[in-house]
């Protein structure tokens, strides 16, 4: 285990429950309460308990799999050196820090022909799982167009994309591709052929020092005028609204379970406790990317702060409409009877029972991972490494077209990275 954060923890404890499959024997993380806390759950010697993850894979390979689950632009380095020892790989994503890290992880895997499975969550989720079933067996037809929405949720913007780790693209990625690449390889798989044209407008609206407001300090309990009113005053985040939410709370304090005391600290002296609109983020708040795939479908891809939270969908074909809300049922509209009748998501997926984080995807891709590597083949949400890494470089084009205003050709920007194996 290669990163022991909030990602790392996840598998991890997916993996202690599946003990007759998985054993983990080793892990690497600089922080040692994170280390140790792995080191606990799983009684791993202290001698296989590292640093570093150059410490873990400077070592002849001593396991069959390696989970790198470090941040946005350590993933890289890591990969490519467990590759290179033959290691197979469950890799957060991005996949890489750049187009070209992506490619040259896709390259590398093929060359070497270890696994490289990137933890794209949602393909392993009931609600996707239920509504690629459908598409497959011909429910709407062929495809035509595809509208999706990836609603971040203000609060969850707040907490990850202004104050936390993922605020800033030269220390992590573009938000399109950090948070939404996964959305991306969903509409791909949806659509089930290659996009070839990318075009995307956005920016980052609110969130920025202009509209700080007037006597605000640089820390909300510095005595700030509206911190009564202010929707993201820390203490009324970290204290009320998630003072369950263990996800929050660990990351604001860097610790698995930080006290009210430690939280108090956290949010007087770091990020997670400044004002919103004096920190050094520079990521979107909301984007737009508009995709045409091989065949002419098209799909419509809508990102935004300013919401509740959530994602939605509608698949529009030549024989009817499917709509839903991730985590709810799936309602179809019938060209054929002019009549529209709800899909509950256990009816699309029978005898799926995936539980846990990201709508069941984190622990459904553990659980698609031991299957995997148990020989089984026939799981339809696992892809290639190639398919991953195209997925990849749709995000990455949607950025430069937002930033340069250019319609971006797939094929031509896959070229000149090098082209994949």
């Amino acid at each position: 285990m290669i990163g022991a954060g909030s990602r790392g923890t996840v598998y991890s404890k997916f993996m202690k429950e599946m003990e007759k499959d998985f054993t983990v024997v080793a892990v690497a993380e600089p922080d040692d309460r994170k280390r140790n806390y792995i080191r606990d759950m799983f009684d791993i010697p202290e001698e296989m308990c590292m640093a570093s993850w150059e410490d873990f894979l400077s070592r002849p390979k001593f396991a069959d799999l390696a989970v790198i689950a470090t941040m946005d632009r350590d993933h890289y380095a890591p990969a490519m050196a467990a590759i290179e020892k033959g290691y197979d790989l469950l890799l957060e994503k991005p996949m890489g820090a750049t187009p070209e890290e992506c490619c040259e992880i896709e390259r590398a895997a093929a060359e070497k022909g270890v696994l490289v499975l990137v933890c794209h969550v949602l393909r392993f989720t009931k609600f996707f799982r239920g509504l690629k079933k459908l598409i497959d067996e011909g429910l709407v037809g062929d495809v035509v167009h595809i509208q999706h929405s990836e609603n971040v949720g203000n609060l969850h913007q707040s907490h990850s994309f202004v104050r936390g780790n993922w605020r800033n693209s030269e220390e992590s990625t573009p938000m399109i591709v950090q948070k939404t690449c996964h959305d991306m390889d969903i509409m791909q798989w949806l659509v089930g052929k290659n996009c070839t044209r990318v075009h995307s407008f956005g920016g980052l609206y609110y969130f920025k020092k202009e509209n700080a407001p007037e006597g605000s300090p640089e820390y909300c309990e510095d005595g700030c005028p509206v911190a009564d009113t202010c929707y993201y005053n820390a203490r009324r985040i970290y204290f009320d609204i998630y003072r369950e939410s263990t996800f929050a709370r660990s990351a604001a304090r860097t610790s698995v379970r930080p006290t009210d005391e430690e939280l108090t600290k956290a949010i007087k002296h770091s990020n997670y406790g400044k004002c919103v609109f004096k920190m050094d983020n520079n990521v979107v708040d909301h984007q737009t990317v508009n995709l045409e795939f091989e065949g002419g479908a098209t799909a419509s891809f809508s990102m935004c702060a300013f919401n509740k939270g959530g994602r939605y969908i509608r698949v529009m074909g030549t024989k009817g409409e499917l709509c839903g809300n991730m985590g709810d049922t799936l309602r179809f509209y019938d060209f054929a009877t002019n009549s529209e009748r709800v899909i509950s998501i256990a009816d699309a997926v029978i005898g799926d029972s995936i539980d846990g984080g990201h709508g069941g995807g984190d622990g459904g891709i553990v659980k698609a991972l031991r299957d995997r590597l148990n020989g089984s083949i026939g799981d339809v949400a696992i892809c290639s490494i190639k398919e991953t890494c195209r997925n990849h470089l749709i995000a990455y084009a949607a950025e430069e077209s937002r930033i340069s205003g250019k319609v971006i050709d797939m094929a031509d920007y896959e070229k000149s990275l090098g082209g994949l194996k």
